[in-house]
């Protein structure tokens, strides 16, 4: 049955423990994502026909109680023409339904059964999948951190790796703001700048002004 045969493994799956078992745990990670990934590809892949499996079932299910529900009403209505004999071959057809009906409900009660497994699989390995992306994230941190105190090691330093990551924030954060006053000077330096030309251009051609008035008149 594809993937539904492997429910009850993927359903009391640990994953966490898993990782915590072994000596290389981002490996192992890598590992399981790739299964995990390929079983989820194969739920996607066979949920559909599950799901059409479990509407055929109904769907026949309900046909059959359809017709034991109208056979019964036949037979009712021909007890009351005095019509025995109808009434008895709308009742043993009746039987043969019930009969039917039970098979039917089973076929049904399965369908639906594995309908809901899939449905449970696929949340358990979408859910299985992101914790393991955040084991392999928290390891990912935890081996920066290692690695830099084993550098500081090295150097002799006596900072953690903390105070030097603070440090570096720090150093990142000063030389931000001097830049932003840098520029923010630099604004300000051309805003002056700017006003001394346009101020220094009106005066000279106030200046023009006067001049040409003067020799206008003079002339």
């Amino acid at each position: 049955m594809g993937i539904l045969s492997r429910f009850r493994d993927i359903m009391k799956m640990n994953v966490n423990a898993l990782v915590d078992k072994v000596g290389d745990p981002e490996r192992t990670i890598d590992d399981y994502m790739r299964n995990l990934n390929s079983d989820l590809g194969k739920v996607k892949a066979e949920t559909a026909s599950v799901l059409a499996d479990e509407r055929r079932a109904k769907r026949a299910l309900d046909e059959c109680k359809a017709e034991i529900k109208k056979l019964q009403h036949y037979a009712s209505k021909s007890v009351e023409a005095g019509n025995e004999e109808e009434a008895r071959k709308f009742l043993e057809r009746k039987g043969l339904q019930a009969d039917k009906l039970e098979q039917l409900q089973t076929s049904y009660d399965l369908a639906s059964t594995n309908a809901v497994n899939m449905k449970q699989m696929q949340e358990k390995l979408v859910s299985d999948m992101g914790q393991l992306e955040a084991r392999r994230a928290e390891l990912k941190g935890k081996m920066a951190v290692a690695k830099a105190q084993q550098t500081l090691n090295s150097m002799g330093s006596k900072n953690s790796v903390f105070e030097v990551m603070e440090e570096q924030v720090n150093r990142a954060y000063d030389e931000a703001m001097a830049i932003a006053e840098l520029r923010a000077g630099t604004k300000d330096d051309l805003d002056a700048l700017f006003a001394q030309y346009e101020k220094s251009t009106n005066a000279e051609d106030e200046l023009a002004a006067i001049k040409e008035k003067i020799n206008h008149k003079e002339s």
